[in-house]
């Protein structure tokens, strides 16, 4: 028998907001555009724009994507790691009345073809980088019109450092040809001479197809309207008011965005989100570079980090990290995978603030629930369900499970898509939503604990079945994240003979990290025996997606 949520939100924060304060994303831009118009916006190798900066470029960018005679709803992809260009991007695709289409810009063509195909892209704007990758498909998708973005395009009369930098970058460009291209730079200069058309979304009119990442097959895309993405632009900003508070009067709100902003977290959390608020995002093209991303934080201001565990425990194990100030951070938040306790209590110890784990998907804008932002310490739980938002616990036959009983998360919210892009011509079981009751269940397990919170079990798909027992790889790669020395786990399961499967542990340690010995020890004192890793093999690193996650299914496959 379910029972209502016991939860208590932090003071300052409403269980219920006004989601619609805004008709769609290009009235909430309009009007930030106006009110922060001399504030920065963006920060990029040094150099700032303010909001005037992003508000004519777009409109310039925007005019000359309706020069190209696309239609309203037509598709634009974006192909570009965390540079200015992609804001700018973003915001004139909306403008002027078309679909983002957020692309992987690491993907390989196999996997580019399928997304530009699937969701009729009929451009695309991508960084020269990548732009091989784009010539060798472009013939196979309906893609007519392809602009190319380069490093220095926005960065002007550029000191020495950055032309270096620039330079470098310039000659691992892959050579490439394509029919017709036009530089972003030549398009501003075309769209700066045109007038943009006027263009009122509706609050259900598609604004981005996010693609998820395929974990079971091939992406599917999650069609996020404007009204979907409003609101947890407006969810998250409610949410975050208690952290907040913390940043003193006169001084700008400043993000830092090393979440990939082709991610829905990055897009979402520090794009959009930075827009509502008037906060400059700080942005980091390539978060693995540590030594880099260490270099543009040296010296500035910030107060917000929103990151994945691969992230939080990089940088908090690298030697650069005390050359930064994280004096002024008030608000770290984790999402896209488990965030590790050991990865959060080094986090906290060495900047004294906590990260605030949250939960999310593509298909939720992704935002869905998030620890309290005035938490004092890590709590291991994904916190409570952000404002208008409604989370239950289902077992396999669809009833709802009792507090303190695992069962599949389903949520329901203003935040929760329309449905996956082509469901309607599909018969695959993957694509069946809108569900009846309007709640999408997420395959990922969780538990209502006794204070209202929540708490992520795993991936039902990931779960490991020893001798008949349940085994949640989360929480035995939380286990070995607590053993000093240990950089990265994860946990699978594999076939064995005599218990169905076994637990196994890939584990990346320091140089002197714990032996295998010290491991199995240590599981030994925190584990039953059948959680136990049957084999622990060490590597040099694990296998990521491109936004840090750690990826179980390639352990799986590995011989």
């Amino acid at each position: 028998m379910h029972t209502e949520q016991p939860q208590m939100y932090p003071d300052g924060v409403r269980r219920e907001i006004d989601v619609a304060q805004y008709g769609s994303l290009v009235e909430l831009m309009n009007i930030a555009f106006t009110r922060y118009a001399r504030s920065r916006a963006y920060r990029f190798m040094g150099r700032s724009f303010t909001f005037a900066q992003v508000d004519a470029w777009s409109r310039a960018f925007g005019a000359y994507l309706q020069s190209l005679e696309l239609t309203r709803g037509d598709r634009v992809a974006v192909m570009m790691p965390n540079v200015p260009q992609y804001p700018i991007a973003i915001a004139a695709i909306l403008r002027a009345g078309l679909v983002v289409v957020n692309v992987n810009p690491l993907y390989t063509p196999r996997e580019l073809e399928h997304q530009l195909v699937d969701s009729g892209a009929r451009a695309i704007v991508v960084l020269e980088n990548f732009a091989a990758t784009v010539q060798a498909v472009v013939a196979r998708t309906q893609v007519e019109h392809v602009v190319v973005a380069s490093m220095g395009d926005m960065l002007g009369v550029k000191g020495h450092l950055v032309n270096y930098v620039v330079r470098r970058v310039r000659k691992l460009v892959p050579p490439f040809t394509l029919r017709n291209p036009v530089g972003f730079r030549e398009a501003l200069a075309i769209g700066g001479k045109l007038d943009l058309r006027r263009v009122a979304p509706q609050p259900d009119d598609l604004a981005v197809l996010q693609y998820t990442g395929g974990t079971t097959g091939l992406s599917k895309g999650a069609m996020l309207l404007h009204r979907n993405l409003v609101a947890n632009i407006l969810q998250s900003a409610e949410w975050y008011v208690p952290a907040l508070k913390k940043v003193p009067p006169g001084e700008q709100l400043t993000f830092v965005c090393a979440l990939p902003i082709y991610h829905v977290f990055g897009f979402t959390a520090c794009v959009m989100l930075g827009m509502h608020m008037g906060a400059m995002n700080i942005l980091i093209p390539n978060p693995r570079d540590l030594k880099a991303l260490f270099a543009e934080l040296r010296g500035v201001t910030f107060h917000s980090f929103p990151a994945v565990n691969t992230l939080f425990a990089a940088m908090a194990n690298h030697p650069g990290f005390d050359s930064v100030n994280w004096r002024n951070l008030v608000l770290a938040v984790g999402g896209g995978a488990a965030v590790q306790s050991g990865a959060a209590e080094l986090w906290l110890k060495k900047t004294g603030c906590p990260i605030c784990e949250g939960y999310g998907l593509s298909e939720t804008s992704p935002s869905v629930a998030c620890n309290p932002v005035d938490s004092t310490s890590y709590t291991g739980s994904i916190g409570l369900p952000l404002p208008n938002t409604q989370i239950v616990l289902l077992d396999d036959e669809g009833g709802r499970v009792p507090p303190g009983q695992p069962g599949e998360i389903a949520v329901r919210g203003p935040q929760v898509m329309a449905g996956y892009w082509r469901y309607w011509e599909r018969k695959d079981e993957a694509y069946k939503y809108p569900a009846p009751d309007g709640f999408l269940r997420t395959g990922d397990v969780g538990i209502l604990t006794d204070d209202g919170h929540y708490r992520i079990v795993d991936r039902k798909k990931d779960m490991i079945l020893v001798s008949g027992f349940n085994v949640y790889p989360n929480e035995v790669e939380d286990v070995v994240s607590q053993i000093p020395g240990v950089l990265e786990c994860a946990v699978v399961g594999v076939t064995d003979q005599g218990t169905a499967e076994a637990v196994k542990l890939v584990v990346v340690t320091k140089a002197d990290g714990p032996s295998e010995k010290t491991i199995r020890l240590h599981c030994q004192q925190n584990l039953t025996a059948y959680k136990r890793p049957k084999i622990v093999e060490f590597r040099q690193e694990l296998p990521k997606s491109s936004v840090g996650k750690i990826l179980r299914r390639e352990l799986r496959s590995a011989k």
